[in-house]
């Protein structure tokens, strides 16, 4: 209480959130941009923060030094194949890393205002209070009206022409049930990573995975999602790869 009697505003975080989300965006941005060791060096670098963070979750969760020796080589193996994933997506091109960025974006804001709007029932309420299934449904099909639109198109998957990737077997074109389904996989996939990191934060006690970007907590709060899809799409290009 203030003065008189009077409640103490306390001050919003808006302006501090807007600024950090600006700053991430035009980092992520430019780096994504340059491609190359650029891009390289900027994903493992977030690799390193993530994992750094995850392990300041799973020190207070592993209760043996089994424990922590599991969580080590789980962190390592999971982030490492979801930066791994990101690196050679930018290889093959800006679109082919673009699109799981694009589709995890899309899946959260369709779920964010689909859950607003809708509501109704939670999925996991006791580990994420605020997820719906309205949400899920609604990132879901954000991410298939993007992956329609994004399907079939080389010059808008490539960033070229036509004819420079006609032969280029990463370009989709796919029947609109297919993409509905792999939009839905995405959205699980990457409500999965959420909860994933909410249920580590709740066992280790904290309400941030860290505290590196002002009014956004940590890095991985801000990458839950996209590292879950990466990480799945990352196991699949390797077992591909071995086959």
């Amino acid at each position: 209480m203030g003065e008189r009697g009077t409640p103490v505003r306390q001050k919003s975080d808006l302006g501090v959130r807007t600024l950090s989300a600006i700053v991430m965006v035009a980092v992520a941005g430019t780096a994504l941009w340059l491609g190359g060791w650029w891009w390289t060096a900027f994903a493992c670098a977030v690799g390193l923060g993530v994992l750094w963070e995850w392990s300041n979750l799973a020190r207070g969760i592993a209760k043996t030094r089994g424990d922590a020796a599991m969580w080590a080589v789980a962190g390592v193996t999971y982030i490492g194949v979801a930066v791994w994933t990101l690196v050679m997506l930018r290889w093959m091109g800006l679109a082919a890393a673009l699109a799981p960025l694009a589709v995890v974006v899309a899946v959260d804001v369709g779920a964010y205002f689909a859950g607003r709007t809708f509501g109704g029932p939670k999925i996991a309420p006791k580990i994420s209070p605020s997820k719906t299934w309205s949400g899920l449904i609604g990132g879901a099909l954000a991410a298939a009206v993007l992956l329609v639109g994004f399907n079939g198109n080389p010059a808008l998957q490539s960033g070229g022409s036509v004819d420079q990737v006609a032969h280029d077997d990463y370009i989709i074109v796919l029947d609109w049930w297919v993409l509905a389904g792999v939009a839905l996989l995405c959205a699980i996939i990457a409500q999965t990573g959420d909860f994933f990191e909410s249920w580590m934060k709740r066992r280790s006690g904290v309400k941030d995975s860290g505290s590196l970007i002002p009014g956004h907590g940590g890095l991985f709060d801000r990458t839950d999602g996209l590292l879950a899809v990466c990480f799945v799409l990352g196991v699949v290009m390797l077992m591909r790869s071995l086959l």
